[in-house]
């Protein structure tokens, strides 16, 4: 379905033209609809086409060296994706995925050459695409790079848990055994010197109460904190062994590397043999 001037003028990018050379590119571009969890592209594909995404939400994501799924962006709306591919017409990089109903025009880099043969100044809009596209994947290597678990562990926490651990946290300190003894003590003393005038006389049969009462609740919240603290202990492993496995990788690299070094320093030698030998 062909797209309508209308909606290439909401398009920053194309927003520049003016109406006559709109129409001329409304009439090249297409419209297209995606139903929810259709895949829009996939990587290893020809990259003829480009999208603007209109309407909808869409994700694109990639395929790291573990075979695990990446992703890379969420484009907004209006913003372009599947474009460095389709520049340089290469197969695409990335797998882009329709969330949910999207719908998204479809460019070409014909298309794109006629804009620019008509608007030169729209390169600069094509570079802030660009840009922003190199800046998402600077924060993706950012974010992969090295993910302070404590950080992870603080945005998945809720008020609940913040009070189990505080809890736990008090009720495991000298602070909390000390005030606790200390009341225990004044309760005691001042039952046994009233005497028959006394609240709570010996054996205390109220302060049991208490005492179990506070028991039975401090125990579950302690356990939550417990739960909770077995929780950090997976995700710190986890974090762990992503980053082992990265500098795994790494290692790998750079044995690959000094090996091929050591091939092109045989390489040379045996060069310089040959030379000194013709020489001699």
């Amino acid at each position: 379905m062909a797209s309508t001037a209308e909606v290439l003028k909401d398009v920053p990018l194309f927003s520049l033209l003016d109406d006559d050379e709109r129409s001329v590119l409304a009439s090249q571009v297409e419209l297209k609809t995606f139903a929810p969890r259709t895949r829009i592209y996939k990587i290893g594909e020809p990259s003829a086409q480009a999208y603007v995404l209109l309407s909808g939400r869409v994700q694109v994501s990639t395929v790291d060296e573990d075979q695990q799924e990446v992703v890379v962006d969420e484009p907004g709306q209006f913003d372009f994706f599947g474009f460095a591919s389709m520049m340089q017409q290469t197969l695409h990089q990335t797998s882009a995925h329709a969330l949910e109903e999207s719908t998204c025009l479809e460019i070409s880099r014909d298309d794109i050459q006629v804009l620019l043969e008509r608007k030169p100044h729209a390169g600069m809009d094509l570079l802030a695409t660009l840009a922003r596209q190199l800046h998402a994947a600077h924060g993706l290597v950012r974010a992969r790079a090295g993910r302070n678990p404590n950080e992870v562990i603080a945005e998945k926490t809720t008020t609940g848990e913040r009070i189990a651990d505080s809890v736990a946290r008090f009720g495991g300190s000298w602070n909390f055994i000390i005030l606790f003894a200390m009341i225990l003590t004044v309760y005691s003393t001042v039952n046994v010197i009233l005497g028959k005038k006394a609240w709570d006389p010996y054996p205390f049969i109220l302060l049991n109460l208490f005492l179990s009462m506070l028991a039975a609740v401090q125990a579950p919240v302690i356990m939550m904190s417990q739960n909770r603290q077995d929780a950090k202990d997976r995700v710190r492993s986890e974090l762990d062994f992503e980053v082992n496995r990265r500098a795994e990788t790494e290692i790998q690299n750079l044995a690959r590397k000094v090996s091929l070094l050591d091939e092109k320093f045989d390489d040379l030698q045996d060069a310089l043999r040959v030379t000194n030998s013709r020489g001699v």
